[in-house]
């Protein structure tokens, strides 16, 4: 009886060995969000996985797809940067630049149509889904006379990402 118990609880401890570890609860009872960290091949794939999700979204909707556009994307690398720097997310640069300013800047030919930011540690899939339940940000990523998309981020080195997304024409 006593090997059969020794037995039992040597592969009980086995067992209990192969199990995650239980989640870190945060105050409200929730399990706490983990870390998102961006790796360089992670970034590259970014602006893609983003793309495919906000289609995916407009198809929904039945409005057309947007393409990414590189100077879109080079407005919202600048302003998820600039978000960082100031420390808050909001639609003006530290410059006092609006959202048209800056697409102008990057030569964008087309006509801006809208923008979206986010200060978050949440994927871009995490922060497409939240905008979406936000009725100014949703409206932007499903104007349908958008065409055209850019999409970027800044992450700092405590994990803070700073996420833009640009609309146009």
């Amino acid at each position: 009886m006593t090997r059969r118990l020794a037995l039992i609880l040597l592969a009980g401890t086995a067992l209990a060995a192969c199990a995650p570890p239980p989640p870190t609860l945060g105050p409200d009872g929730r399990p706490l969000p983990k870390l998102y960290r961006i790796s360089g091949a992670d970034a590259r794939r970014i602006p893609f996985r983003a793309l495919d999700a906000v289609n995916a979204l407009r198809q929904g909707a039945g409005v057309p797809p947007l393409t990414l556009d590189d100077r879109l994307t080079a407005a919202a690398e600048t302003h998820s940067r600039d978000m960082s720097l100031q420390n808050r997310p909001w639609h003006f640069g530290s410059d006092g630049s609006s959202p048209i300013d800056r697409v102008r800047a990057v030569g964008f030919d087309g006509v801006f149509l809208g923008e979206a930011i986010s200060e978050t540690f949440e994927s871009e899939l995490e922060t497409i889904a939240a905008w979406m339940q936000e009725p100014g940000p949703r409206a932007v990523i499903l104007d349908p006379q958008a065409r055209r998309m850019g999409f970027a981020f800044f992450q700092e080195e405590n994990g803070k990402i700073w996420w833009t997304l640009t609309v146009g024409t």
